[in-house]
């Protein structure tokens, strides 16, 4: 906390909670101020920032990655089970020896970092409440969780069954345990899973404002000692002893979800969410994410993207994002979106975009630096410290990028969006900043070449938001451009690029047509000499090639230009290029720079569903 300066006459009172904290933590001797002790946990709001930094991880990361995340944790139930089991059989069924050990599984679930569903009823709801994540996205952890827990408790509890794991006393023991939940009362198995859940979200919170793992292992063992302690149920555990049971030909795999698991779930999912979340969400001052987050309530999701998410809008809002979000009523200027990953050494995408812009009316260029932080940092949280020094950094650099778009005499915004992931972040700053143009490199160094990791890759890349352009970069001008093409609106696209550089440059530009034979060269002159005229680009010079090999052609052709325009093919472009499985292998066949375009797509629910 920086030194703050000592109020004189005409200054302003400190705010005394502020004056009381200062002075017991910065005490010079290092002795406290006042009170007994020096504070040694953090604030209801503190606690609330650390929580919302690690639901960010959660919510964001893959489906592949909770699910099996989840499979390890619904596995480790089953050494909860286990242990009570045996314990009990050892113990005559003594009611507190036998559940000495039954928090053991949690332990390893919640130190070790899996995914628990109960444990979610709290940071990624916190995430929601803030607006900062869509409903869609919170049921979309929740399924995959709950998927991953169900699959690996029951494969554990297939290993009991069939593993001869138990000893014949415990054996009788695990079912007599097992059937206690289908011979509970519906609404007694309900209002004893929901004091579960408000337990196991409880510790999460209590979780978050512990200093040590030594606090945070305590805390979770006496915790879930409560629940058989309580007679209490847990979803996942019933989930366990309910396929148990099923293997052991005691009951019905419907029996056992609606009689049992179903209540419990329900229980837990409510005690998590209505008594625990809600509750600790409304403790906290509206300042709350004034470190998770910057610049507070102005970044949050829209009502219509909290509700319906990615389906009309953005599912998520980065921890920092500098961005001017604008709403359907602005201004209805052009907007080119430059994302940027290094300010210093992408400097061309600007170049481009705004020879672009300078030929459109009332264009504006928006540079984005977005700044991608490894997968665990958000468990560390965000502080403000750090939130300011990236923010201060990033718009230190981009104030080349300013100044280089005042050369084009072209309007340019710059801004910061720090995200676990890379890739993906275009689409959701395209859609959510209604972009008319993508520019943006590719090249093996850059963050966007790890996006074929991230996930929904398949999802965003066959249904773009808006126009892109991808340039491959090699160092040289624009002053000779080959555009070959075959019509179509990607072919249109690289027209308007080519009359733009034409424009600006004077570039001098070829087209190029492939046709299959000799016998087919007059209809393919007369094809690009139409085409040619339609695009404005009739004085260009036109080349009709006869050899029937579209790569070899543009590769002969392309010896003698210094930029080479290529439109998408019907397959699409950002998707093959995301998975080096390009229609065409021109772009590691040549040695000029390369621009790739394609335009947006809008495919039916039909092709969303079935594919092409």
């Amino acid at each position: 906390m920086a030194d703050r300066e000592r109020p004189g006459r005409g200054a302003d009172p400190p705010d005394p909670q502020e004056s009381v904290r200062e002075a017991v933590e910065q005490s010079r001797s290092g002795a406290p101020a006042a009170g007994k002790v020096v504070r040694d946990r953090f604030s209801s709001d503190e606690v609330f920032q650390r929580i919302v930094a690690a639901a960010d991880e959660e919510i964001t990361s893959g489906s592949r990655e909770l699910f099996f995340s989840a499979l390890a944790g619904g596995f480790a139930i089953t050494i909860t089970f286990l242990l009570y089991v045996s314990v009990s059989a050892e113990t005559g069924e003594d009611p507190i020896l036998s559940a000495l050990l039954y928090p053991l599984g949690f332990i390893y679930i919640i130190i070790g970092g899996y995914q628990l569903y109960t444990e979610n009823t709290l940071p990624p709801v916190a995430l929601t409440l803030e607006r900062l994540a869509s409903v869609p996205a919170l049921l979309r952890n929740w399924t995959v969780v709950l998927l991953g827990n169900a699959a690996g408790g029951a494969a554990g509890a297939t290993a009991l069954a069939y593993g001869d794991v138990f000893s014949s006393e415990a054996a009788t023991i695990a079912v007599e345990v097992s059937r206690k939940g289908l011979e509970t009362g519906w609404w007694s198995l309900f209002a004893k899973a929901a004091f579960a859940g408000l337990i196991v979200a409880g510790v999460v919170w209590v979780e978050y404002a512990a200093r040590d793992t030594i606090s945070r292992l305590v805390v979770v063992y006496l915790a879930f000692l409560a629940i058989p302690l309580g007679g209490l149920f847990h979803s996942v555990v019933s989930i366990t002893e309910t396929v148990y049971l099923v293997h052991l030909g005691e009951t019905s795999v419907f029996v056992g979800m609606t009689q049992f698991v179903l209540p419990v779930l329900l229980g837990n999912t409510v005690g998590g969410v209505l008594l625990v979340t809600v509750v600790n969400y409304f403790q906290t001052t509206e300042e709350r994410l004034e470190d998770a987050r910057f610049e507070g309530a102005r970044r949050q999701l829209t009502m219509r993207e909290w509700l319906f998410g990615g389906f009309v809008g953005r599912s998520y809002v980065p921890l920092i994002d500098t961005t001017e979000h604008r709403g359907s009523s602005t201004s209805e200027a052009t907007r080119l979106l430059v994302p940027i990953s290094n300010p210093r050494t992408e400097s061309h995408l600007v170049d481009l975009a705004c020879t672009l812009a300078s030929q459109r009316e009332d264009a504006i260029v928006e540079a984005v630096h977005i700044v991608q932080v490894p997968d665990r940092l958000a468990r560390r949280g965000y502080g403000g410290t750090r939130s300011n020094r990236i923010v201060n950094e990033s718009d230190r650099l981009m104030e080349r990028v300013r100044e280089q778009a005042e050369g084009y005499g072209v309007e340019c915004e710059t801004s910061t969006v720090v995200s676990h992931r890379s890739f993906e972040e275009i689409f959701t700053l395209a859609r959510h900043k209604r972009a008319d143009l993508v520019v943006m490199g590719w090249a093996d160094d850059r963050l966007w070449a790890a996006g074929r990791a991230e996930r929904s890759l398949s999802e965003l890349t066959n249904s773009l938001p808006c126009d892109f352009l991808v340039l491959r970069d090699r160092g040289q001008d624009a002053s000779r451009v080959l555009l070959p093409t075959d019509g179509g609106p990607n072919s249109d696209l690289s027209a308007e690029v080519a009359r733009a550089l034409r424009a600006t440059f004077g570039s001098d530009v070829t087209l190029l047509y492939v046709v299959d034979g000799p016998d087919e060269r007059e209809e393919g002159e007369q094809f690009i000499l139409d085409w040619a005229g339609e695009n404005d680009l009739g004085d260009a010079d036109i080349v009709v090639d006869t050899s029937g090999d579209v790569e070899a052609a543009i590769a002969r052709e392309a010896a003698d230009h210094t930029l080479l325009l290529i439109g998408a093919t019907d397959r699409g472009l950002l998707s093959r290029l995301m998975t080096d499985s390009l229609h065409y292998d021109i772009v590691n066949r040549v040695e000029q720079s390369i621009l790739l375009t394609e335009r947006a797509t809008d495919r039916s629910l039909r092709e969303r569903i079935f594919g092409d």
